[in-house]
């Protein structure tokens, strides 16, 4: 694990960034594409905002195949759609559709769960492991869409999952824990004073996977990155 401290989170952005498009021109090189699978949330739209209008002629983004780590269970033209997000931020790369692997929320939940899986399985073939995979963090210690308290957390059976969150009175479709630490890199995007809380506990505390759900990203054959600014990493003891 490292961890990447910046003044602000625009340095954090600017950095990540970069650090992405290097891991794709490596991968590009070596097999000819770059797998990632991107994350929602404000943040990760600056990112993708900023790939869009500061490195479109770095690579060749012809050679880019995007997933998404989790999807709220919403039409594809919802303003809560991650697809959505990520396809108009980065709108000036103009992308083929071939290229974003959206998950069919016209099905029921289980079965986009399913189908979204079958999806990844026929992208990859055996050796399912993401080039890239980005991660957010919210205040109560989740990523993608595990939540604290939720069956997903104990799932080793599936690598993609509906999950049901009763708080919200909403299903969400999320890549399991054993499917993101098949990935060759997971950086985390975590900004803000309101996530010290949940970074110090996901770092120090005694392992708790219902609570810090987090915790449970801990890649095989991987690495994972913090991009993280001066606030979020103020609470950290070391």
């Amino acid at each position: 694990m490292k961890l990447n401290i910046y003044k602000d989170s625009d340095a954090a952005i600017q950095s990540i960034a970069t650090y992405l498009v290097d891991l794709a021109k490596k991968s590009i090189a070596e097999k000819g594409r770059f797998d990632i699978s991107l994350s929602g949330g404000s943040s990760p739209k600056k990112l993708y905002e900023l790939l869009a209008k500061n490195f479109a002629s770095d690579i060749d983004w012809t050679k880019v195949f995007f997933f998404f780590g989790d999807e709220r269970y919403v039409a594809h033209d919802h303003p809560d759609s991650n697809y959505l997000m990520a396809t108009t931020a980065m709108a000036p790369l103009n992308l083929g559709e071939a290229q974003i692997f959206k998950v069919d929320t016209s099905l029921d939940p289980e079965s986009a769960a399913l189908d979204y899986e079958k999806c990844i399985k026929k992208h990859f073939g055996e050796n399912v492991a993401f080039d890239l995979i980005l991660l957010g963090l919210g205040d109560d210690a989740h990523t993608a869409s595990l939540f604290p308290g939720t069956d997903i957390l104990f799932n080793d059976e599936n690598l993609v999952k509906d999950v049901y969150l009763k708080d919200k009175e909403v299903y969400r479709i999320s890549m399991t824990a054993p499917l993101i630490n098949q990935a060759k890199n997971v950086a985390f995007l975590t900004f803000g004073e309101g996530k010290a809380n949940a970074l110090q506990a996901i770092l120090e505390a005694e392992k708790d996977i219902t609570k810090y759900p987090a915790q449970l990203i801990k890649p095989l054959n991987g690495e994972v990155q913090w991009f993280i600014d001066e606030a979020a990493a103020s609470k950290l003891s070391n």
